[in-house]
């Protein structure tokens, strides 16, 4: 059986981790040890999740520098509803996501076990050094197909029109940010089925990300992730 919640936690990583750099990144250090918190909550201000990430091995070669960054997600009450391991690539111009990072290992151990084949392909996510409002960046996306015996599942999110649109000034309870703005448009399709919805990210140099708001195709709240932890 597909765990309920398969979408929204593709939704969440390819929304969300566009992380570390360090030395070759002006947006995100790119030190061991270094740790982020970041809290959801829904349009009605209500706490629905905690995302626990922290920075666990650097590696340098051939100039480039690649973290491996650690991901505890639980819910509302405390209960841990994945964990997953993923590696980012900074050249010196900015950095890449792999896209095969984008999905938790827990859940392809999850899948394997139950028999299940999956083949994951896409576009890695990239945010260059040198943002300027206005700037026009570069699509991204995840595509992963299910298979077993008698079944087929596919699952794709896309993100599109990825603009920065603005500064601006942010506070959360971690402190005093200024940000660049990235607005996207987001699709997911699972067997047909499409949902969109649209995205705002708020990045500041030395830090990244520190706060993300999703909006239903109307325009309304849907939810709103903010940084509320930040140790290096």
């Amino acid at each position: 059986m597909i765990p309920k919640n398969t979408i929204a936690l593709f939704v969440l990583l390819i929304s969300f981790l566009a992380f570390p750099q360090g030395n070759c990144s002006k947006f995100y250090p790119m030190e061991k040890g270094t740790s982020f918190q970041y809290t959801m909550s829904n349009k009605k201000g209500k706490t629905e999740g905690i995302t626990d990430y922290s920075i666990t091995k650097v590696e340098n070669s051939g100039g480039h520098t690649t973290a491996t960054m650690s991901m505890r997600f639980t819910d509302e009450k405390g209960k841990e509803v994945f964990v997953s391991d993923y590696k980012m690539t900074c050249t010196g111009d900015g950095i890449k996501l792999d896209y095969n990072s984008l999905v938790p290992s827990q859940m392809i151990q999850q899948y394997t076990e139950m028999g299940l084949e999956m083949d994951i392909s896409g576009t890695d996510i990239e945010l260059p050094n040198n943002l300027s409002v206005g700037q026009q960046l570069t699509d991204a996306n995840v595509t992963v197909k299910i298979s077993m015996t008698g079944m087929n599942m596919s699952i794709k999110v896309d993100q599109v029109n990825r603009k920065v649109e603005k500064k601006e000034t942010v506070t959360t309870s971690a402190g005093n940010f200024d940000c660049y703005v990235i607005a996207q448009d987001n699709t997911s399709e699972t067997m047909g089925v499409k949902t969109s919805f649209l995205s705002r990210l708020w990045l500041a140099e030395g830090v990244g990300m520190v706060k993300q708001e999703t909006y239903q195709k109307n325009g309304d709240l849907m939810n709103l992730m903010e940084l509320t932890q930040f140790n290096k």
